[in-house]
């Protein structure tokens, strides 16, 4: 997937491959600009110009999606796969009640009276833990945390089997942001969907995924079961991520962040695109471009530590990264 700018092409998603299995959650994480939003709108097809899909295929239950026609797209789009937007504010109609957005959505697709519909918002509402009551509220009524629930409420309204939720507790305090995660995990193992969840917090992802990938400029450089990539993880810049956050246990240190930023797009380095930043960068590997490859069963990393046969770990230190390798 790319972008048209003044400058050239931006390609933001560059060969990009995973699964999503039945009533798995996985997560996609990265710094911002790596591209997740993008996968996710391009899975729907809600991708517009100056976007552009370029090759690849989106395949549902053996089907491309790239190859609907707009009436499939129709069908697809949440009868099979719904999606929570970053921002719920953004997502709702500001001139419309909450009880009207999601009976539109169920009476675009199924044959059903109003009354009908209108009964299965009130009941959608209760689900998600608001009261069937607040159906004729318009969203500046609501709190942020009730207007993602009804914007989950929405995504639910078909019983899809997969829901892509892009950064859905975003500007959520911490407490109702626990609030809506749990909710959703009491969900999904009600309802049995799958999710694709999108956010920058790994330590979230860390607690709630069965696998994580790790997207850097556009590419997935690791990809294993969460709690594997918790206690291993390979690849320079997931380990960089990882000390970026505070554990609650153990010794107090201080935080370190990754050196430098994310690579201007339009010319991405050569090689691994994360060289430049990266403590472990040897020049005659500058041009060479890592692949994904498996190093044990279901871890996935790209770089080309491993493909040397080297370990490489990153130890936190209070100036930064200190370097080892086994």
């Amino acid at each position: 997937m790319q972008y048209a700018t003044l400058r050239g092409p931006v390609r933001a998603v560059d060969g990009v491959s995973f699964d999503i299995g039945e009533g798995e959650v996985v997560g996609l994480a990265g710094e911002s600009g790596s591209g997740k939003s993008t996968v996710a709108l391009a899975l729907i097809r809600v991708l517009h110009p100056p976007a552009m899909i370029k090759g690849g295929e989106v395949r549902f239950r053996g089907r491309d999606v790239l190859a609907m026609s707009d009436r499939e797209l129709e069908q697809f789009r949440w009868r099979d796969v719904s999606m929570v937007f970053q921002s719920a504010m953004n997502s709702l109609n500001p001139v419309m009640t909450i009880g009207d957005q999601i009976v539109d959505a169920i009476r675009a697709h199924e044959r059903v009276s109003e009354r009908q519909a209108r009964e299965r918002a009130a009941e959608l509402l209760r689900i998600v833990g608001i009261e069937a009551s607040r159906i004729d509220s318009y969203p500046h009524q609501l709190s942020g945390g009730m207007r993602q629930r009804a914007v989950i409420a929405t995504a639910l309204a078909l019983n899809p089997p997969l829901m892509i939720m892009d950064e859905p507790t975003t500007a959520l305090d911490v407490v109702v942001q626990k609030e809506i995660m749990q909710q959703i995990e009491d969900l999904k193992e009600r309802l049995g969907f799958s999710i694709l969840f999108i956010t920058h917090d790994l330590s979230l992802l860390v607690e709630f995924s069965t696998r994580i990938a790790i997207m850097y400029a556009g590419e997935i450089v690791e990809l294993a079961p969460a709690r594997e990539l918790f206690d291993n993880p390979l690849h320079p810049y997931t380990q960089g991520l990882m000390s970026s956050f505070p554990s609650i246990t153990g010794e107090k240190r201080k935080l370190t962040g990754i050196p430098g930023s994310p690579p201007d797009m339009v010319a991405p380095p050569s090689g691994c695109r994360f060289h430049p930043r990266c403590p472990y960068r040897r020049e005659k590997y500058e041009q060479v471009v890592p692949r994904l490859m498996e190093v044990s069963p279901g871890h996935f990393v790209a770089c080309h530590l491993y493909a040397e046969g080297r370990r490489a770990t990153l130890e936190r230190t209070e100036i930064g990264y200190e370097q080892e390798e086994e």
